[in-house]
This record gives structure tokens, C-alpha cells and sequence, in this order.
């Protein structure tokens, strides 16, 4: 026990400093994971963590399962299909044109061709993991280049499947148990119709059961069994784990738990992907590279360059600018955690020896650790280009997101709000906790989404730092008081406009940071006696200077006349 605290102590001591150095530099926190993983890992003959690396790698390899759960999250059937071209078109020919380009070039180093064409598309697969989470950190998954790298990553998971079932044929083993193609294929088909069985119809109908209930515990373990289910499903049809949680993902997005599911997923994708890259860090062996360390560099630099010149030149071909270009190029240049699992399967068949294996594994893990370096370059150096040309490459890469309005609470109230909101064509989501107000809602068209707006996670999934306004219209008084006083301390910039039920209560809301309160008793007050004056015959335009003195100064003069 005193070896395991101090191997975790020494861990986060370790991976604390480098990823604050890293993020200070401005390389975001993966850089800083990566060389943490170094430090503590069994190659560099200082404190070593663990020298269990293949298994904690392994065990970790569920944080991109979760990554891609996520994403499936954000990522409806119909946004989907309308990437169809950049999913099967450029996701397609990158694979094809980096895997025969590399296969060429790993020709000159290992006499099999069959086999230097595997290693070649082994190494054309970029890592899933490390763009996505790049692209998350920076905030740029909904460019134009994040969306064409995320179809290209969707592809290059798919191919996965095609380049393990060659590994057989090219091996000299004999395989004396081979599956029948039928058979294989009727596994595949059961396990996706019993994805889909899941995805749309029995997990939405428990997570509907323990939502009424406010059985927070019960929805978190629905939500972790549907990304395990998922990932068991396609691992047992012979397919990526993480395809199958992107699909259940992508089943859940329409229904109205995805940002609360998001939600709470996200501090357990966050522990695991950081574990994840400290395991890649820790599986660099230095010594292989120093064994013959022109050979190993140059495999590492012809691979990063020849990757970034087909993808450059397929974006182009595709019709993408070149300010996106180059940052894909630059971003998609390294090789993946797919060629982990591919060397690995590849070594235990003899198809490939010890040392290539290491090489192999080397290349991939430095390739990986040099990505955000590259990355940051690329889009300096595509913004430096866009500045000396005439034309402005960012019209749609840095396009302002259009300002939303995020109402907590649907209610009466709410439901007034959000059809003024819809009929002034403002755009703006709203948030509860009663799943019969929600189901109503998303009956009659509005964007209202099962989720608890006091909790702190929930605001950081639905990117509340991009609305410019918030309406707190929930019942319950301490938990308005509290969002509000949170949201003013994190999101200044956002405005706020509550209700409360009373003076009392519009007091400490204004207190809390509040930028307008509207007091239903008061208002109600002043609004039926504006009725009886207007219907006894006064003056309307007495009635309005009269109205005004009463709501003047936070209702001052009421305050005076209620004091008693």
C-alpha cells in the first residue's frame, strides 16, 4: 500500500507540473501527459509507476470509448449523413493514398511487400484519442477542419476491421479454426440490430423511468451500462469498441437526456484520457531509438511529412481551402492507437519480428507526442498566410457563433418565454428536471432538454460561455440564488434575468449577481390594480406615470409602503 500511494503521489506530482508547463507555453495539457508518461515510465531508468504498460494502456483505452460516446452525443443520424461525402470520399481516399504511399517507402526496409503494405496502413491511421481531445481542449470540433478530421477519424476506425482480417491471410501459420465468412457476417448483423434495440428504444425508456424518479444514481449507471453495452456489442462482432459507442452515442443525441448524459460522463472520459496518454508516454522506449537513432528519426520525419502532403492535397481536391489544409495536414500527420492493437496482433502471429514491433510502436508514440507542437504550428502558419492573402480563408472557420438564450426552468412561465423566444426567431435551449415537462415541450417543438441547471458540469457540456443571456425561471429559491451567484463568478459576461416569488427573494437574487428580477407577486399586484384604476375610469397615461413610480428603484416605493 505504501508503494501504490507513493507511485500515485509521484504520478500527479509529475503530470500536475508538466501539464501546467505545457498549457503556459500554450501547447494544451496532452503534451504535458505525454512526457509525464516518459518520465515515470520503465524506459527512462528513473521512478517507475508501473512497468505493466500493454495492460494499463489496455485498461485505459475505454477513455476513447468514452470520447467517442460523446461525441455521438453531439452528433445526430442526419448531421451524420450529411458528411457522407467527407466520411466515405476523403476518409476513403486518405487511407488508401497514405497507406500505399507508406507501404512503398516501408518496402525499402522489410523484403515482403504484402507485409510493408500492412505496416503502411497501419501507420496511415491517425489517432482518434489525441485529435479529438486536441481539437475539444481548443474549442475547434466545429471548424471546418475539426468536422472534415472527425470524418476522416470515423473512416480510419472503420478500417480497422478490413486490416485485421488480412492478418491472417498473410501469415505462414497455418489457421487450423477460421470462422466462415456467413457466420462472421451474421454476427456482425445480430450484434448491430441489438445495438440498435438499445440505442433507440430500451435505454431511453429505462433512462425515462429513473428520470422520474430523480434517481441520480440509477441514470449514471444506465448511462456507463449503455457506453459498456455498446462497446461489448461491436467487440464481439469483431469491430471497434469505440465505433460502438460513437453509434450509441449517436442513438442517444436525439433523445432529450444527451447534454445531462454528457454531462456526467465527462469527468470519467477526462481521468481516463489523460491515463490513456500517460500510458503512450510511458511506452516510448528510448533505448530502441538509441540503438540506431538516424534510422528511427528518419522513419519518424518521412512518415509526418509524406502523411501531411496527402492530406493536404486531398482537402484541396475536395475543395477545401488551404487555410484548412494545412491544419489538417498538420494535424492528422501522426499515426494512431489503432497501430498498437494492430503491431500487437501482427507480432503474436510472426508476422512481424521484435525489433520492427518495437520501431513500430516507437514511431507511433513519438509521432503522437509531437502532434500538438505541429498542430499549433500549422494553424500559425495558416493564419499567417491568410493575413498576406487578399482573401480571408476564415469566413468559415472563425465564423461568431450566434448568440443563445438558455432558460432554466419550464413552467408556466418558461413556456411563455419560449414561445416569445421561437416567434422572435431568437435561438435558445431550456432545461428542467420534470420529464413530463420536457416530454410536452419537445412534443410541441421547442428545444427542451431533461437536464439540472444547478449542476456545475451541465453548464460547461451545453458550452454556456457562448449565450449571452440566462432566464431563471425554476421554482425553487435557493437553487435560483445559487445558479445565479455561480454563472455571474464564472461567465460575467452573460446577463442575467430572473424571477422570484417574492421582494425577499428578488433581494437576494440581485444580491447574487442578477441583472433584472422580476417579482411575480409584485408584478401581479401592480397589474391588477392598473385593470381596476383603467377600469374606473383613470387616465392611461396616469396609470403609466404611476406604474412608473412604483417600479422605480427596484420597486422602492412598495418597499416603503410593505415595510409595516
Amino acid at each position: 500500500m505504501d508503494l501504490f500511494l507513493l507511485s500515485v503521489l509521484v504520478l500527479l506530482a509529475i503530470t500536475s507540473i508538466m501539464v501546467t508547463v505545457s498549457r503556459h507555453i500554450g501547447l494544451g495539457s496532452i503534451l504535458g501527459l505525454l512526457i509525464a508518461g516518459i518520465i515515470v515510465g520503465p524506459h527512462t531508468g528513473g521512478f517507475t509507476v508501473t512497468s505493466q504498460v500493454e495492460t494499463l494502456r489496455h485498461f485505459t483505452e475505454f477513455g476513447v470509448v468514452l470520447l467517442l460516446f460523446i461525441i455521438g452525443l453531439e452528433m445526430q443520424p442526419s448531421k451524420l449523413w450529411s458528411m457522407r461525402k467527407e466520411v466515405f470520399g476523403l476518409g476513403s481516399l486518405q487511407v488508401i493514398v497514405s497507406g500505399v504511399v507508406l507501404g512503398f517507402y516501408m518496402n525499402f526496409f522489410v523484403e515482403n511487400l504484402s507485409v510493408a503494405m500492412l505496416i503502411g496502413f497501419t501507420l496511415a491511421l491517425s489517432s482518434t484519442a489525441l485529435v479529438m481531445q486536441l481539437l475539444q481542449e481548443k474549442g475547434k470540433l466545429n471548424t471546418e477542419h475539426g468536422k472534415s478530421a472527425f470524418a476522416i477519424l470515423l473512416l480510419q476506425d472503420l478500417a480497422v476491421v478490413p486490416l485485421l482480417a488480412v492478418l491472417p491471410l498473410l501469415s505462414n501459420q497455418q489457421q487450423t479454426s477460421q470462422t466462415p465468412w456467413w457466420e462472421s457476417l451474421a454476427t456482425v448483423v445480430v450484434m448491430f440490430i441489438l445495438l440498435v434495440a438499445f440505442g433507440r428504444y430500451i435505454i431511453p425508456s429505462a433512462l425515462d423511468k429513473v428520470a422520474k424518479q430523480r434517481n441520480k444514481d440509477a441514470f449514471l449507471l444506465l448511462t456507463m451500462l449503455s457506453v459498456v453495452l455498446s462497446a461489448y456489442l461491436m467487440d464481439n462482432a469483431g469491430l471497434s469498441m469505440a465505433l460502438g459507442a460513437f453509434l450509441m452515442g449517436m442513438f442517444l443525441s436525439t433523445s432529450r437526456y444527451n447534454f445531462q448524459i454528457e454531462s456526467i460522463l465527462e469527468p470519467f472520459k477526462g481521468i481516463l484520457m489523460s491515463l490513456f496518454f500517460i500510458a503512450v508516454g510511458m511506452s516510448i522506449d528510448f533505448n530502441a531509438i538509441w540503438d540506431n537513432p538516424l534510422v528511427f528519426s528518419g522513419h519518424i520525419i518521412v512518415i509526418l511529412i509524406l502523411k501531411a502532403l496527402v492530406v493536404f492535397a486531398l482537402v484541396l481536391a475536395f475543395g477545401g481551402n488551404k487555410s484548412g489544409a494545412i491544419k489538417l495536414a498538420f494535424l492528422l500527420n501522426q499515426s494512431g492507437e489503432f497501430g498498437f492493437v494492430l503491431f500487437g496482433a501482427a507480432k503474436a502471429i510472426n508476422l512481424i519480428d521484435d525489433t520492427l514491433f518495437v520501431v513500430g510502436i516507437g514511431v507511433i508514440s513519438i509521432s503522437m507526442l509531437l502532434t500538438p507542437v505541429l498542430y499549433s504550428f500549422g494553424c500559425s502558419l495558416a493564419n499567417k498566410l491568410a493575413n498576406l492573402s487578399q482573401f480571408s480563408y476564415f469566413n468559415t472557420e472563425n465564423a461568431a457563433m450566434e448568440q443563445k438564450v438558455v432558460v432554466a426552468g419550464y413552467g408556466s412561465t418558461g413556456k411563455v418565454i419560449s414561445k416569445m423566444l421561437k416567434s422572435s426567431g431568437i435561438p435558445f435551449m431550456v432545461f428542467d428536471i420534470n420529464t413530463q415537462e420536457v416530454a410536452l415541450g419537445r412534443k410541441n417543438g421547442m428545444p427542451v432538454f431533461f437536464g439540472d441547471i444547478t449542476d456545475m458540469r451541465l453548464l460547461n457540456t451545453i458550452k454556456l460561455d457562448q449565450a449571452s443571456m440566462l432566464i431563471v425561471s425554476i421554482d425553487h429559491s435557493l437553487n435560483a440564488i445559487k445558479i445565479v451567484k455561480h454563472i455571474k463568478e464564472t461567465y460575467p459576461h452573460i446577463k442575467i434575468l430572473a424571477r422570484a416569488l417574492d421582494i425577499k427573494v428578488m433581494d437576494k437574487l440581485l444580491f447574487a449577481g442578477a441583472n433584472w428580477v422580476i417579482a411575480e407577486t409584485l408584478e401581479s399586484s401592480i397589474r391588477t390594480g392598473e385593470e381596476a384604476l383603467s377600469q374606473m375610469g383613470v387616465p392611461s397615461d396616469e396609470i403609466l406615470i404611476l406604474l412608473e413610480a412604483l417600479r422605480k428603484n427596484e420597486y422602492e416605493a412598495i418597499r416603503e409602503i410593505t415595510k409595516e
